[in-house]
C-alpha cells in the first residue's frame, strides 16, 4: 500500500468504509468482536479524560468552598468530613478505570481467540483438499494473524492510556488532599 492509497482511504470516507470492511472480513467474526471491545474501550477512556477536564475540577471546587467554609479544621469530626471529601474525590477520579483494564486484558484474548478459529479454519481446509494448498488455506492464516495483531494492539495502546488515568487520578487526589488543609 503506497502512501497515495494511504491518503485517499482520509480523503475518501467511502474508501476508508471499504477498507474497513475489507479488513473485517479477512480477519473473520472475532475481529468484529474486537472492534466492539475497542470502541467500548475507548468510549470508556474518553469519558475519563471529559471527567477529569470539567466534572472532576467542579467536584473538587465544592468540596474546597465546603472545606473553608467551615469554622474550625482540628477536631476529630472535621478530620472525617475531611476524609469523606478525598474518599469521595477518590472513588469519582477512579471510576470506570476498573473496567478500562479490564478490556485492556480482554483484547489479547480475543485476538487468541481469533488465532485459534482461524488455525482451525486451515486444519479444516487441509481435512477437505488433503493436501497443503496455501491458496486454499490462505484464509484461515489471515483469521488466525489479523485478530491476534489487533487484540495486542488495542492492549497496548490502552495500556499506555490506563496508566496516564491512573496517574491523573492519584495527582488530582494528591493535589485535593494537599488544598484540604487540617490546620486554621
Amino acid at each position: 500500500m503506497s502512501v497515495t492509497d494511504i491518503l485517499s482511504l482520509f480523503l475518501n470516507p467511502l474508501e476508508a468504509a471499504r477498507g474497513l470492511r475489507d479488513f473485517l472480513e479477512l480477519g473473520g467474526d472475532i475481529l468484529v468482536l474486537i472492534l466492539g471491545l475497542t470502541l467500548v474501550l475507548w468510549a470508556l477512556i474518553y469519558e475519563r479524560y471529559s471527567f477529569f477536564r470539567q466534572p472532576f475540577q467542579a467536584l473538587c471546587a465544592d468540596h474546597l468552598q465546603n472545606w473553608r467554609a467551615r469554622k474550625e479544621h482540628k477536631s476529630w469530626h472535621a478530620h472525617r468530613i475531611r476524609e469523606r471529601m478525598i474518599s469521595n474525590a477518590r472513588l469519582q477520579a477512579n471510576a470506570n478505570i476498573s473496567y478500562i483494564k479490564v478490556l485492556v486484558a480482554l483484547a489479547p484474548f480475543m485476538g487468541l481467540l481469533g488465532t485459534v478459529t482461524g488455525m482451525v479454519e486451515v486444519f479444516d481446509v487441509m481435512a477437505i483438499t488433503g493436501s497443503g494448498n496455501a491458496r486454499a488455506m490462505a484464509a484461515g492464516i489471515s483469521k488466525a494473524t489479523l485478530p491476534t495483531m489487533a487484540g495486542m494492539v488495542v492492549a497496548l495502546s490502552g495500556l499506555f492510556f490506563t496508566a496516564s488515568l491512573e496517574r491523573k487520578a492519584r495527582w488530582s487526589v494528591e493535589q485535593l488532599e494537599d488544598e484540604l488543609e487540617l490546620a486554621d
